[in-house]
């Protein structure tokens, strides 16, 4: 009962301490430190001057506030961003400002604002914040500090306020804001909001300009060389185009009469329109080397939820799809969302960037079952020339996944992200400790540590 209440509590406490860091300047800010403290000490006015002083203190900053109400800003502003950014690297985009008045606009500064949602109690109970360990018992108890970092990370990213230079009259200048993306997936932009201090300099005016927008941040990377596996070529009924669609899209080699037994789907109708008899496409079968990457989204939901693991994982695939490869390997994205995918590039097909944009948002599979995983990998079985599997455990489902794999003798390499003890003797088997998910990328390269 007293957590529920806490929590509740949160929202007003940081809107609160939001609207002061936005609207006070470092002056004002002082200024209204000494305004609480005067008011403490000051409240017997017989054995102290602080009253005195509480009342200076209030008398600006009330000065500065009416002040703030008489100014106008007429600007107008364009936002450019790049098409991506990564986990955890920083860049700069440009905002530009033009100034709609005839007078010079000084003293400016830019703050860019994301979408952010405060998180559930639900949420906020059973998950756990990377750095808990580091924080004492009340801070855990109480969870302010966590709640902070849910909402945190709701927001996708951290933007630094900038300090605009003057701005001429019916002048444009650009400004350089820097951004620090925080998680992969969407962030959405809202508003530009540029604040103007009063004469005192201690209260900010502020002008929000309506901005939406949205930039796609791609999963975090480990440095990897090529991971060579063991296999050679394998027959692709249909094409290269077979070897990644479901429906029609295949490698189209001429056209011939029909023969008994075509599929519909093959006929040619504006041939067969033309000539009067029916005509089908004939497609080309090809031999190349294929391989899958398995991507396990398959995470425990027993409080409380430990989502660090899963995050190196989609980040190591992110790693392992940018991998140096030949020009001549295809490569088959598998995992489990909302229903099964298979996504495949290589060979003038889809390219890696695509795979990122879809692991950028890649969630847990909280709905399906494992079989569902197994089932698409087995599919595509007979026409793999490898297979990389990026697993969360190791367990009864898990195994037999890979038994199966092994008795069609398709060469494999295991990666299980955990920080469960496990005891593996496989070769084509690697544990990795959440902490030493870098470490092990590094030395990867061959398909060997």
């Amino acid at each position: 009962m007293l957590r529920r209440l806490l929590f509740h509590n949160f929202r007003f406490v940081f809107n609160l301490d939001h609207w002061v860091k936005r609207h006070f300047t470092q002056a004002g800010m002082l200024v209204l430190g000494g305004l609480v403290a005067a008011g403490v000490f000051g409240i017997d006015t017989r054995q102290t001057f602080a009253y005195q002083l509480f009342s200076m203190c209030l008398a600006l900053l009330l000065l500065a506030v009416l002040s703030s109400r008489w100014i106008r800003l007429t600007l107008t502003a364009h936002r450019e961003l790049p098409r991506f950014a990564t986990v955890d690297e920083t860049l700069q985009y440009r905002v530009r400002l033009q100034n709609q008045t005839p007078n010079f606009q000084n003293n400016l500064s830019l703050q860019d604002y994301v979408k952010q949602h405060s998180p559930d109690f639900q949420s906020f109970l059973h998950t756990r914040m990377p750095t808990q360990e580091k924080h004492n018992w009340f801070d855990n108890y109480v969870g302010y500090p966590r709640w902070l970092w849910l909402l945190r990370n709701s927001r996708g990213a951290d933007i630094a306020s900038q300090e605009v230079p003057p701005i001429p009259p019916q002048g444009e200048i650009e400004v350089y804001l820097t951004l620090v993306p925080l998680r992969r997936g969407y962030v959405h932009f809202t508003d530009l909001a540029i604040a103007c201090p009063d004469p005192l300099g201690l209260f900010n005016a502020l002008y929000s300009i309506p901005l939406p927008d949205s930039l796609l941040v791609l999963p975090k990377r480990y440095p990897v060389g090529e991971v060579v596996l063991p296999g050679s070529q394998k027959y692709q009924q249909g094409g290269v185009q077979m070897a990644m669609t479901v429906g029609d899209a295949q490698e189209f080699m001429s056209l011939r009469d029909y023969r008994p037994g075509d599929p519909l789907r093959h006929i040619h109708w504006k041939s067969w329109a033309k000539t009067g008899t029916p005509v089908v496409k004939e497609y080309q079968d090809e031999f190349f080397v294929r391989q899958a990457l398995v991507l396990d989204t398959f995470t425990s939901q027993q409080p409380p939820i430990n989502l660090s693991a899963f995050e190196a994982a989609v980040s190591v695939a992110a790693s392992l799809v940018c991998a140096p490869r030949s020009q001549e390997v295809l490569l088959d994205l598998m995992f489990v969302g909302p229903q099964a995918y298979c996504f495949t590039s290589g060979r003038g097909l889809s390219q890696h960037d695509e795979l990122l944009e879809t692991l950028a948002c890649v969630q847990p599979c909280v709905e399906h079952p494992f079989s569902q995983l197994s089932a698409t990998v087995m599919k595509y079985a007979n026409s793999l020339s490898g297979c990389i599997c990026i697993f969360l455990t190791w367990e009864v489902q898990r195994k037999h996944l890979v038994q199966s794999l092994r008795s069609m003798e398709i060469p494999l390499l295991i990666l299980i992200i955990t920080d469960e003890q496990l005891e593996v003797a496989e070769e084509e088997m690697r544990v990795w400790p959440v902490d030493k998910v870098a470490e092990g990328m590094k030395g990867l390269a061959g398909g060997r540590n």
